[in-house]
């Protein structure tokens, strides 16, 4: 046995949810040592990557915008659209965290970042709105100025600042150390064992209290397909949106004790990836926010249906459809009109003027669009393919899988039927189609117009190159983990607290094991780190 290091409290994990479970502890003066697997430089997890959308229960851009929430009606949204039930004995932890999430996102959520320094864009999106107007009744989708990652950085540095000094004891933080079996004495969870992967030591890490705040089960492509739902088809193909550290092994030391998981199937993936040009690890996805007006064909080229994909609705029935598809991809169409204004990726990485907080720069590319991105990507990505003519994007959409998937006369059959709605000096008044439905109704909200173009023909002349976009269903959060009270305490099957161990964040399905159900109001998962740490570092001593 190599070193050994005792502290009061052993947080594993230093993503969002870790970082402020520690920061807590030091604080209110406990000594704390965080361990995590990654690098420096790459301590927040992938909170330090995400774009910083939140869903929040009535806060004062909400007022501002006379949109008339409160926590008894986004309660039944979520208990609707994430089909949690007061009648359900499984239900009762994920329906009292998600009780606790819409009474006090406002005050411990929204409140505490405005404490730090941190702001919201001024406006709020309306995300999850429902197939059927299930899901988010009214827009409480808030954005983080300067993205998530600048909430990190904001938390390392008071994480830092609260552990300077004096007070430097407090603190001790192991990057590059994998924690590989947790201890227990008489009952009571006592430590861990660690190996510091770059020197391949050995660390017994002793603590009367443990944190797990390693992520979710589902980081790994083989865990995602071994809790993939029995009956639901799987793509052949996937990316990874999430990472490969959040391999559940903690999951399982932790059921080996007598934890539960609950839900291990609920996910929460995106049916919109790419390849990352420039992949952090093996399988790495980038996550698209696909155009509400380009085309979600199949892999012949062919409008998916009867009901056409369109986002922004209900991202669970995107990646169902998705993911029945014969093929493990499928394409966007659009034109370059579209993608100035409509194409996005998700998080940090991918939208400069939010993240460096350039509020003219984003300001004009909000107002007026921008070819950046798609350019970017054009160049960058081999997924991503224009050309001015349709049959010469088919020869490319072809070229790029392989094989004649697409025939060019079904491709331009496709943006014909769609065209014909568009009659000349009848605007749409005789148009019958869904997907024009769903764009109109999302323009009626002023954030989401400034977003999504008026409807037009997709061979409208001076529009062009047409764009298609190949997609893969891409991973990204495990809405189950292991079950915790309110205090963020892991229970066994009798709902005993297991001495001394806690879970938070994503390792506790955003609280209670599976707080969202079987589906997001999205926005949800951050706000879930920031409580449920919370949670754990009031109940800590």
């Amino acid at each position: 046995m190599g070193d050994t290091l005792d502290a009061d409290l052993l947080v594993v994990g230093g993503g969002l949810a870790g970082l402020l479970t520690a920061l807590g502890a030091v604080q209110r003066g406990l000594r704390v040592t965080v361990v995590e697997r990654d690098a420096r430089e790459r301590l927040g997890g992938l909170a330090r990557w995400a774009f910083g959308g939140m869903a929040l229960v009535g806060t004062p851009l909400q007022a501002r915008a006379k949109i008339p929430d409160h926590p008894e009606r986004a309660l039944a949204d979520w208990l609707r659209w994430g089909g949690l039930s007061p009648a359900d004995p499984a239900d009762r932890w994920p329906l009292a965290w998600a009780r606790h999430y819409v009474e006090r996102s406002r005050p411990d959520v929204h409140d505490w970042l405005r404490g730090l320094g941190l702001r919201f864009l001024p406006a709020v999106n309306w995300v999850e709105r429902g197939l059927n107007g299930e899901g988010n009744s009214l827009p409480r989708y808030h954005v983080l100025w300067g993205t998530s990652r600048l909430l990190t950085l904001r938390v390392i540095a008071a994480l830092e600042q609260a552990a300077s000094g004096p007070r430097a004891d407090r603190l001790t933080l192991l990057c590059g150390t994998r924690v590989t079996a947790l201890d227990w004495t008489d009952g009571a969870v006592s430590g861990a064992q660690a190996v510091d992967e770059g020197r391949g030591t050995v660390l017994r890490l002793r603590a009367p209290q443990v944190v797990l705040a390693t992520g979710g089960l589902n980081g790994t492509l083989e865990g995602v397909r071994a809790h993939w739902p029995a009956g639901q088809p799987c793509p052949g193909e996937l990316l990874n949106g999430a990472h490969p550290f959040a391999d559940g092994a903690l999951h399982r030391a932790a059921v080996q004790a007598g934890a539960r998981i609950a839900a291990p199937g609920a996910m929460w993936n995106y049916a919109a990836g790419i390849p990352h040009p420039q992949p952090h690890f093996a399988g790495h996805g980038l996550s698209l926010v696909p155009p509400k007006s380009a085309l979600w064909l199949d892999a012949a080229g062919r409008r998916i249906g009867p009901a056409p994909l369109v986002t922004g609705y209900d991202t669970h029935d995107l990646c169902r459809q998705v993911a029945a598809q014969a093929q493990p991809w499928t394409w966007q169409l659009l034109n370059r009109r579209i993608a100035r204004r409509e194409l996005a990726i998700s998080g940090a990485e991918h939208n400069p003027r939010i993240r460096e907080r350039q509020w003219l720069p984003f300001l004009a590319e909000t107002l007026l669009g921008s070819d950046r991105l798609l350019d970017q990507l054009l160049r960058e990505s081999p997924q991503v393919l224009a050309h001015e003519r349709l049959d010469g994007l088919a020869a490319q959409m072809n070229a790029l899988t392989g094989g004649p998937h697409v025939d060019p006369a079904v491709l331009q059959a496709t943006v014909d039927a769609f065209d014909a709605h568009f009659v000349p000096g009848q605007g749409l008044r005789l148009a019958n189609d869904d997907q024009l439905r769903r764009i109109q109704h999302a323009r009626q909200w002023g954030p989401d117009r400034l977003r999504t173009c008026a409807p037009a023909p997709l061979q409208r002349r001076g529009d062009g190159p047409f764009v298609a976009i190949q997609l893969r269903l891409i991973t990204r959060k495990s809405l189950g983990g292991l079950v915790t009270d309110l205090h963020s305490r892991v229970l066994d099957a009798q709902d005993r607290p297991l001495p001394g161990l806690y879970a938070v964040g994503e390792a506790a399905g955003f609280g209670g094991g599976n707080a969202s159900g079987r589906r997001s109001l999205e926005g949800t998962f951050l706000p879930g780190c920031i409580l449920t740490a919370q949670a754990a570092a009031r109940h800590l001593g």
